[in-house]
């Protein structure tokens, strides 16, 4: 199967760990195991990932150094480049017999998206509340909470169209394992005279992943974290794992904005819309998440 295959930021960066190269590296070695042993079976793999910590840490750093910052779209490219540098080369330490490759992707977006009127998307390290009230004053942030901590939130408009998707397909196509789509792509705007033009924003990767599977005509979309499925009713004794459902039942329940959410409305678009099936659950389970005993798995109908 032709598969995208969405590494959340748990096989980056573990929620608490310093943001060190070291433990970045480890953290996508043992991904880059898991990912090996869908190659293995045959699978057909193009890997996209998010970058929340890494671009809000660049961030810190662009605002730190004199001059003007670096936008964020620029800061995005960075961060795809840098990841994908580091999954490129630990799969091919294991894929030996399959090229790799890094594109960076650049993802149109609406100006006029709602959501550069309402930050959601969360960057950069955790605060405790008072940090983060401070900073967003000092700095100009807006911050929200994240689980028991807060975070800088910043736009994550819908992306519409990944620009590169004909050059994608080409590698594909031709047997190479693609990494591409980083952190949500670079989002880029069409300006009246047909160019494109970066924008400040993060686009989320789920969503992101969504477009780019249905593009592809990929067989499958999973997205891979660090909660072994979908859970209703998630952090209260009443919570339950999910296995398989439809995308109909699934669009009733509500999920957190800034975790959850994004992977299940990109389940669901995908399996609406490309009539084949999502699925979400835990890294180390990739491979029996895709062979269905693992994770929650989204389909497009009343099929088991």
């Amino acid at each position: 199967m032709r598969i995208v295959v969405a590494l959340g930021g748990n096989a980056l960066l573990k929620r608490g760990e310093p943001m060190t190269a070291e433990n970045q590296r480890t953290n996508i070695r043992r991904a880059a195991m898991e990912l090996a042993e869908l190659v293995k079976a045959g699978h057909s793999l193009v890997i996209t990932h998010g970058n929340g910590p890494q671009v809000g840490l660049l961030a810190l750093q662009a605002a730190a150094t004199p001059g003007t910052p670096f936008p964020l779209d620029v800061l995005d490219a960075e961060t795809a480049g840098m990841i994908g540098y580091v999954i490129q080369q630990e799969l091919g330490n294991v894929v030996k017999d399959r090229p790799v490759a890094t594109l960076l992707t650049q993802v149109r977006v609406d100006p006029h998206d709602p959501a550069f009127a309402g930050p959601t998307k969360p960057i950069g390290p955790v605060y405790d509340e008072a940090t983060a009230r401070r900073l967003a004053v000092e700095r100009g942030w807006t911050v929200a909470p994240d689980g028991n901590k807060w975070r800088r939130v910043v736009p994550s408009p819908k992306p519409l169209e990944i620009v590169e998707a004909a050059v994608l397909a080409f590698l594909v196509e031709r047997g190479v394992i693609v990494i591409c789509t980083g952190g949500g792509g670079i989002p880029v705007v069409a300006l009246t005279n047909g160019s494109m033009a970066g924008i400040e924003a993060v686009i989320d990767k789920d969503l992101a992943s969504c477009l780019l599977a249905r593009q592809l005509g990929a067989d499958m979309l999973v997205m891979l974290t660090d909660v072994d499925a979908v859970y209703l009713d998630w952090g209260t004794p009443e919570a339950r794992p999910l296995g398989w459902v439809q995308a109909d039942e699934l669009s009733a329940a509500a999920f957190a904005a800034g975790s959850m959410g994004p992977k299940v409305e990109a389940a669901i678009a995908f399996a609406s819309e490309a009539g084949k099936p999502a699925a979400i659950g835990r890294l180390e389970d990739a491979v029996e998440i895709i062979a269905g005993r693992r994770g929650t798995r989204i389909g497009p109908g009343g099929s088991r």
